[in-house]
């Protein structure tokens, strides 16, 4: 195969002969060749996929060990994790896990399918997740996080396995707690978590660490004179359980809980989308694009200016932006109003004591800010491009639900300002309506074949 300068030189000659016009033996007017300036040229070829592995994870020591990605593939498939469903609208009908009361039906792969590139393809409207609750925002893909320094749409948490505690803990997703995970994972896996980290803590001394049935996990709802209210059990602020717990086993349950999902951790960091037809095309495969997904390439790093944002071989910057997005209802009823994104998020991040600083991490390597920023209010993290043809839906909100839509979305310049917190950093763009298209056919050669088989299903 030619190198990428030559293929891209190749189309730019043609594309002088015949842009615009037709011409004997050229390319139709409507069909023009794709013409490339070396400006771009050059910010194509940085686009191309790495198929390296991702940068090591300093705050967790098993991240990359044979042992651990294979127990956490194991309990991101475990169901066993999960405390009662809380939403009414579990009533086990289809895109449901269960019946409102019944626990033991979430597991991680439940909101991130692996048959559908680890994000929500089950939950009806495929816009936001049904999981213990209804959650607030779209279930982003795992593929290609691990390269994230932040993780959540808003910066939230600040590792992986950080991240996980806080679904497990989630009185709308896994609504287990740390105390009854601790607690299954001695029961379930202590075998193969004692080979990895060592002896556990005598979780079967239950005037030490008192046991809490599936049904008595993580939080339930009530409603008081002022709104809804979460009465939780096995996890900090409990006032019952875990509070009542010496300080030394209060440690030691949230150690068995950040090991467990340092172990998710180092599974989830081998979900890869791998390389597509874009980067087959850099490669020298001319007929890995058409032309109209070539001109959709040349849009994407020239007048669009997509690769602002979505630079790099992830296609992301894995940085906050206010994109201007007003957000509209989603599943029949919710409506995500008022979302300061990563100016709460993360300050929450800073201010948590499982952070990357804290005594529970393996080590820290500056990923997390001192504070928030100004430009954080309402900004979102920039999500990768990667195998984004398949997804249901688009956004931190999940209201859009085509790429043409998107695209739409920002050639406008996004929402009026007023219904969104902070300030849009977007303008419009101008784009014609076949730009439009050609910049939604390149966006679809982004499409890799995804982690291996192996990959995809519980151990």
């Amino acid at each position: 195969m030619r190198p990428l300068f030559v293929v891209l030189w190749a189309a730019a000659v043609v594309g002088a002969a015949g842009c615009g016009s037709e011409s004997p033996g050229g390319p139709p007017a409507d069909d023009p060749a794709p013409v490339f300036t070396a400006a771009e040229q050059s910010a194509l070829a940085a686009l191309r996929y790495d198929d390296r592995a991702p940068p090591p994870d300093p705050s967790n020591r098993v991240a990359d060990a044979a042992a651990a990605r294979l127990f956490g593939q194991r309990l991101f498939f475990d169901r066993a994790l999960s405390g009662p469903l809380i939403e009414g609208d579990n009533d086990g009908s289809p895109g449901t896990l269960g019946r409102k009361g019944e626990a033991g039906k979430v597991s991680c792969a439940d909101c991130h399918l692996p048959e559908s590139g680890f994000v929500d393809t089950r939950s009806r409207g495929n816009q936001i997740s049904l999981a213990a609750q209804w959650t607030a925002r779209r279930t982003p893909t795992l593929l290609e996080v691990a390269f994230a320094p932040l993780f959540n749409w808003d910066g939230r948490r600040d590792s992986i396995w950080r991240q996980a505690i806080g679904v497990l803990e989630s009185e709308r997703e896994i609504n287990g707690g740390r105390l009854f995970v601790a607690h299954q994972i001695f029961a379930l896996h202590r075998a193969e978590y004692e080979a990895i980290f060592g002896a556990m803590p005598p979780l079967d001394d239950a005037a030490r660490f008192p046991a809490l049935a599936p049904t008595e996990a993580g939080c339930r709802a009530r409603m008081t004179a002022t709104g809804e209210v979460y009465d939780c059990r096995g996890i900090p602020g409990d006032h019952a359980d875990y509070d009542g717990m010496a300080a030394a086993d209060q440690t030691a349950v949230t150690q068995v809980t950040v090991n467990a999902t340092k172990a998710i951790a180092a599974y989830v960091r081998q979900l890869r989308c791998g390389a597509g037809r874009f980067d087959a095309w850099l490669g020298g495969d001319q007929a890995a694009l058409t032309r109209a997904e070539q001109r959709g390439a040349a849009l994407f790093v020239g007048k669009a200016a997509c690769v602002q944002c979505h630079g790099g071989p992830n296609l992301t910057d894995h940085q906050f932006h206010n994109v201007g997005l007003q957000p509209r209802m989603v599943a029949v009823a919710f409506v995500d109003e008022g979302d300061r994104g990563a100016a709460e998020g993360v300050a929450a991040a800073v201010a948590d004591p499982l952070n990357v600083r804290g005594a529970f991490s393996d080590g820290d390597d500056g990923r997390l800010p001192a504070a928030p920023t100004s430009d954080m209010e309402g900004a979102f993290r920039t999500p990768t491009l990667r195998c984004l043809s398949g997804q249901p839906s688009f956004m931190h909100t999940g209201h859009m639900t085509t790429v043409d839509q998107v695209v739409a979305f920002f050639d406008r310049g996004g929402d009026p300002p007023g219904g969104y917190p902070g300030t849009s950093e977007i303008t419009r763009l101008g784009l014609s309506e076949r730009e439009r298209a050609d910049l939604v056919a390149f966006l679809a050669t982004l499409e890799g074949p995804g982690p291996a088989a192996a990959l995809r299903a519980g151990p």
